[in-house]
């Protein structure tokens, strides 16, 4: 048998020759980086990035700030004590008065048919006294018989101002029992012959006595 020589001009195909070669080198291309030596970006480049084409508002740089003049609360509030502080030692020592009105024990009533100021100048003094009935030592039984007694002989002699000096009760367990016991005769069983009774003032008795005027 005889051999045939291959011609220099026979079309020979190479196109698998080199796909091995190939399907490593895509491999090796699309192979995972390694994470653990590649750092993340900071917050403070992710800021700085996402701030890159702000510009700065140089007339916001330094706002003023408009203060009120003025004491501060704290200020005010030393100042008021000092003075309460004041005001309580001139009352103890005697050289202030105290102002009876703004006290809790203090008695005003005044007739419906009559105007508020009645009291007021009641309470100043501006009627004058013309007769008093003083209940100090007296129990209750009597006393209440004695205020009775002691506005008809008033109401008989035409009297327009008495005074009623009750006490503070300062003294009993159960409290002013003979001061509300008189309260209570003058607004309930005298009222129809009374115009206004008040707390008198500090020279005669204070809060342990009444102004009465009647009709």
């Amino acid at each position: 048998m005889s051999t045939r020589k291959q011609s220099s001009d026979t079309l020979v195909s190479h196109s698998f020759k080199d796909l091995k070669r190939l399907i490593k080198k895509k491999k090796k291309k699309a192979a995972p980086t390694d994470t653990a030596n590649t750092s993340p970006v900071c917050d403070e480049m992710l800021f700085i990035n996402a701030m890159r084409e702000v510009s700065e508002i140089k007339e916001f740089r330094e706002i003023p700030l408009n203060r009120k003049k003025g004491a501060s609360v704290s200020c005010i509030s030393k100042t008021l004590d000092r003075d309460a502080v004041t005001a309580l030692e001139e009352i103890v020592i005697g050289t202030r008065p105290v102002h009876l009105p703004d006290t809790p024990e203090y008695i005003e009533w005044i007739n419906r048919d009559y105007g508020d100021t009645v009291a007021n100048r009641l309470h100043k003094g501006h009627y004058a006294i013309q007769d008093c009935l003083d209940l100090h030592g007296v129990i209750l039984e009597d006393a209440q018989a004695e205020v009775d007694h002691f506005i008809r002989e008033s109401l008989k002699n035409r009297h327009k101002c008495i005074k009623i000096i009750h006490g503070r009760g300062l003294r009993s367990a159960k409290g002013p029992v003979l001061k509300d016991a008189v309260v209570r005769l003058l607004s309930k069983r005298h009222r129809k012959n009374i115009v206004a009774f008040v707390s008198a003032r500090q020279c005669d008795g204070g809060l342990g006595a009444l102004y009465v005027l009647l009709r």
